[in-house]
């Protein structure tokens, strides 16, 4: 590794993020070549920008980390066509990207010059979206056009107290100031926006990333990624029952050595997403969440257990990356239907409609288990026997059907006495609401005891491996 990569925190990030003594540094003699405004006297080492490629537990990945140090890092026109440069080779040789970001935004002193190849950026990331994993790490400001950045890639990070993301400052929106709110904050960005996946120390980031790229397949072409499994195949969940409140958990009871690597920890807790391995094999999971817990077991979250549109687009983002790197997905549902407040009657309908299509459209093994409740069309969402899952499970105790089955003898018996309505609602339970019901019915493949959840998954994850699926022929769809 050159001496800059070590000499500063750009360079100390590079270290710790790869494996010891991996980076190659690209283009490090590069400097700014304009001469306005008297950038000539200036120095620009490497144009403030630290480009190359590594290792990370042996995968190769492309790395660019930005330095502050060098006009507080600013974006000029080789700054930019240096990380452009980056993408291109990652492209030619299927290997993820992650951008380390500390930056005070467009450098004005070169303009055009500088938009230019700033625009070249976004098309790059464009063109690699779906194609090479995408990773970005904010440590310092990500401000303006930069903010897009992130916003193109597939997972973000940021830096818990000094880390700035926005398109517009706090203190730049009428009514606002930084004080009153500060929508540039990690806080702000990772449970408002759903922009960041984690927010920690930088030695956490870097850590958090290092697992992530170790999870993920290198590329589109690759089928999955695949880890030697030493955890029981079919080890007996005997707590998952007491999970299914907080699907976190219940994932990580599932998952090989009960490893459960969250996406968006902080945003929509009502829905959870992320990645377990099963068997080794990478597979991509949600889950709806009524109830989140602590490490001292004590609840300090509590949702309705409603489809939300905030979990309805998180879930959808998921599963499109899923399906784009052809990686398996689990859901663990237990929905009792749409939410019902003005806030989400705003953005509901196109939100669930995002998941709806997510699921329908996604042509990797889809594995279905319906834990509790599977109310209406909000089930029907959420990766349903319909919508083209290739399993469905259901635990004895699941209720699958149109509504709760008191609401339901209300509705239909309006008229009746309390005691006709209770008598028609265990007969509505009994005959539509059953996990039986819909077993017979071929709604459900087969009804499963919740402690061999991991055993029937892992099974069915196996017997899906060889799927094969073509969509309709057209350019993308529109949803």
């Amino acid at each position: 590794m050159g001496n800059m990569a070590t000499e500063n925190a750009a360079g100390n990030r590079i270290e710790q993020l790869l494996d010891a003594g991996s980076f190659v540094e690209i283009g490090g003699a590069v400097t700014a070549r304009t001469t306005d405004f008297n950038m000539q006297e200036k120095k620009t080492p490497a144009d403030g920008v630290i480009t190359g490629y590594g290792v990370i537990d042996g995968n190769l990945v492309y790395v660019y980390s930005q330095d502050a140090s060098v006009l507080k890092g600013s974006i000029g026109e080789m700054h930019a066509r240096k990380i452009a440069n980056i993408y291109d080779m990652a492209m030619k040789m299927g290997a993820p990207v992650i951008g380390l970001v500390d930056c005070a935004g467009l450098r004005l002193q070169e303009a055009t010059d500088a938009l230019e190849a700033f625009g070249t950026l976004y098309l790059k990331q464009s063109l690699a979206s779906g194609v090479i994993p995408q990773i970005t790490a904010i440590f310092g400001t990500c401000g303006g056009g930069l903010s897009l950045v992130p916003a193109l890639t597939d997972f973000t990070f940021m830096e818990e107290k000094n880390a700035k993301l926005f398109v517009n400052s706090p203190n730049a929106i009428p009514g606002n100031t930084v004080d009153k709110c500060d929508t540039s904050s990690a806080k702000f960005q990772s449970e408002k926006t759903g922009l960041v996946d984690g927010v920690g120390t930088e030695e956490e980031i870097l850590s958090e990333i290092r697992t992530l790229v170790s999870i993920l397949p290198c590329n589109n072409e690759e089928d999955a990624s695949y880890t030697e499994c030493s955890d029981d195949l079919n080890r007996v969940c005997s707590e998952i029952e007491n999970a299914t409140e907080d699907t976190a958990i219940a994932l990580a009871e599932i998952a090989d050595d009960h490893v459960f690597f969250e996406t968006q920890k902080n945003h929509a807790k009502d829905m959870v997403t992320g990645f377990i391995r099963l068997n080794g094999m990478t597979v991509g999971a949600v889950a709806n969440r009524s109830k989140v817990y602590d490490e001292n077991a004590e609840v300090v979250e509590e949702f309705d257990g409603a489809l939300s549109a905030r979990g309805a687009r998180k879930a959808a983002r998921f599963v499109e990356f899923c399906d784009a790197f052809n990686i398996p997905v689990l859901t663990l549902t237990n929905v009792s239907g749409f939410a019902a407040t003005m806030c989400a009657e705003r953005s509901l309908a196109k939100a669930a409609a995002k998941l709806t299509y997510a699921f329908a459209n996604a042509t990797v093994p889809k594995v279905n288990v319906v834990i509790g409740k599977a109310f209406g069309s909000a089930y029907v969402t959420m990766n349903s026997k319909s919508l083209g899952a290739d399993m469905v499970y259901a635990w004895p105790t699941a209720e699958i059907g149109m509504m709760e089955a008191d609401l339901a003898a209300k509705i239909m018996y309006a008229d009746a006495d309390a005691e006709t309505i209770n008598e028609k609602a265990k007969e509505y339970a009994k005959l539509q609401s059953s996990p039986v019901s819909a077993a017979r019915r071929g709604y459900v493949d087969t009804i499963i005891q919740p402690a061999d959840t991991r055993k029937y998954v892992i099974g069915a994850f196996e017997m899906l491996f060889t799927k094969r699926e073509e969509s309709p022929m057209k350019k993308h769809g529109t949803v």
